[in-house]
């Protein structure tokens, strides 16, 4: 079992940055997979970012590839999302998931989610 909690999210002008975390619990952390998702209103939830457990792979959505940057520390039990060059269109709900532990990194969802943080970019 991973309990996942988000903090980071806030209001931000459009080409600022934002670095979200999530602190996870649970003795398996280092052998998850990890990854952000984000759901703006009035649309389904969707891929962000993913990273493999041990940070040899790393997935980018196409519409952040260049801006964003997922990393964990495994020491810490937590996994970070450093969003530069912010654009009106990033403005959403951005949740922390985490596979079963050993499960192939993907960008599909884990079974372990976070409560989400807010984002939100002012043009």
């Amino acid at each position: 079992q991973v309990q996942l909690v988000e903090s980071g999210g806030g209001l931000v002008q459009a080409g600022g940055s934002l670095r979200l975390s999530c602190a996870a619990s649970g003795r398996s952390f280092i052998q998850n997979a990890m990854a952000w998702f984000r759901q703006a209103p009035g649309k389904e939830r969707e891929f962000v970012a993913a990273i493999s457990y041990g940070s040899g792979s790393i997935y980018y959505a196409d519409s952040v590839q260049g801006r964003f940057t997922i990393s964990r520390d495994n020491s810490k039990s937590t996994v970070y999302l450093q969003a530069d060059m912010l654009k009106a269109e990033d403005t959403a709900v951005y949740y922390c998931n985490a596979k079963q532990p050993y499960a192939t990194i993907s960008r599909t969802p884990g079974p372990y989610w976070g409560q989400g943080t807010q984002v939100t970019v002012s043009s």
